[in-house]
């Protein structure tokens, strides 16, 4: 098994944490170090590339990585097909393109999240979104879901620190997708409106503020349960805080390390009915390249945040 990560270059410090994370089930022992092992992208479609043939000549039966989309074409051309290739990314676009997508999606957290809300009774829906790439794709999935779901989507796009423009007729939840400063600056906006408040997390977040601004609120996410049992191994081996990509990167390594013991380290092996389980949660892989990823559905208070669902393969 191979992971192809970026040890060099500006994404240095996260490749390093996602090597740490695929490594912390390895006793060190003999015959676990050859189980994976490690190639520098240096973050560049060239340098994944090249990872990705170094791999396929070590006779990595798998390769897990790169990081980012733009490096997902080259490695996928440099393996042609002669392993599985489990990439970091969450672009959509890349369904089809000979790789597994195993990144967290705006899609998949904000299906989960109106599926939950629709059970709740939500059916006139506001999203806000701040222009990212984020916001946008859960806006669009949001729009995809409205005759699945029977519910009415308006959006709105605002600034960091701009007020929320009027949207005429109050609607019965407000979806602010991601977890930075306009996701907190709305929730603080309507807090005392009487709306209900939807997230969407690639990562829970346990800041005091974004606690208190959050309060009350519907947030689909990975379970924190699972990463919080990842993060704190992490620790104790690494020291520091891990993330979420290198809770993927964790993951991805315990698939390929079920899928060897089990003898079956190939397409047909990811593509089980089963699926697997993980800190970030349970995943099932598609013919297509994508996953169905399940969420914990949380409500934020200001201690902490409580799991009151799940929502089973988004």
């Amino acid at each position: 098994m191979a992971l192809l990560v970026p040890l060099t270059g500006a994404h240095a410090a996260l490749g390093l944490s996602m090597q740490q994370a695929a490594m912390l089930p390895q006793s060190g022992t003999p015959t676990d170090k050859p189980m994976l092992r490690v190639f520098d992208t240096a973050g560049t479609p060239a340098g994944a590339a090249a990872a990705a043939r170094q791999a396929l000549k070590a006779k990595a039966g798998m390769v897990l990585g790169p990081l980012t989309a733009a490096e997902v074409p080259g490695v996928v051309q440099a393996v042609g097909g002669a392993v599985p290739v489990v990439a970091f990314s969450n672009d959509a676009a890349l369904r089809n393109s000979g790789a597994f997508l195993f990144g967290i999606t705006a899609s998949q957290s904000t299906q989960a999240i109106l599926r939950y809300a629709r059970s709740r009774g939500i059916r006139q829906l506001l999203v806000v979104g701040d222009g990212g790439a984020w916001s946008t794709a859960s806006i669009d999935a949001a729009k995809a879901m409205e005759a699945e779901l029977g519910i009415t989507v308006r959006s709105v796009t605002v600034a960091p620190g701009a007020p929320l423009p009027s949207s005429g007729d109050p609607p019965d939840a407000v979806l602010v997708p991601g977890g930075g400063a306009p996701l907190l600056a709305a929730a603080r906006a309507l807090h005392d409106a009487g709306v209900q408040l939807l997230a969407t997390f690639q990562g829970v977040d346990y800041r005091p503020e974004a606690l208190a601004a959050l309060e009350g609120a519907w947030i689909a996410s990975p379970d924190p349960e699972g990463f919080e049992r990842f993060a704190g191994a992490y620790a104790a081996r690494n020291g520091g805080r891990p993330g979420a990509i290198a809770a993927l990167a964790y993951d991805a390594a315990g698939i390929a390390r079920q899928l060897r013991t089990a003898d079956r380290l190939n397409r047909e092996g990811l593509l089980g009915e089963q699926g697997f389980d993980g800190a970030t949660g349970a995943v099932r892989f598609r013919t297509d390249g994508s996953c169905a990823r399940s969420f914990a559905i949380l409500v934020a208070g200001r201690d902490g945040y409580t799991k009151v669902a799940v929502s089973q393969g988004a």
